[in-house]
């Protein structure tokens, strides 16, 4: 794979990992959580937010690793780590808007 298909990958990945967490009431989309007697289960939004961040390191292992199959993995350094979280929480917000901020008719 060339350095320009796994760059988009990698974007690709991250853009759909991001959303995952706000688009379903399963834990990672796999385990079913348990709602109240009668009802259906609802995510709480703390679960969403650390299911974002495992979602987050599981994208930055992919790119990494993807990166050491082109060639030599460049050392990072904190701003690095922290312009990605940011950029990630950016793809993140269709699916926190479809999730709280559109309206329920």
């Amino acid at each position: 794979m060339d350095v320009g298909a796994s760059a988009w990958l990698v974007i690709l990945l991250a853009l759909v990992l991001a959303n995952l967490p706000f688009f379903n009431e399963r834990l990672f989309s796999v385990v079913a959580l348990k709602g109240a007697a009668g009802q259906a289960p609802v995510k709480p939004f703390f679960v969403r937010l650390l299911e974002l961040t495992v979602l987050f390191f599981i994208v930055g292992g992919i790119g990494r690793a993807l990166e050491g199959r082109i060639g030599t993995v460049f050392p990072q350094t904190w701003e690095f780590y922290a312009i990605s979280a940011c950029m990630f929480i950016v793809l993140a917000f269709p699916g926190f808007v479809v999730r709280y901020l559109k309206k329920k008719h």
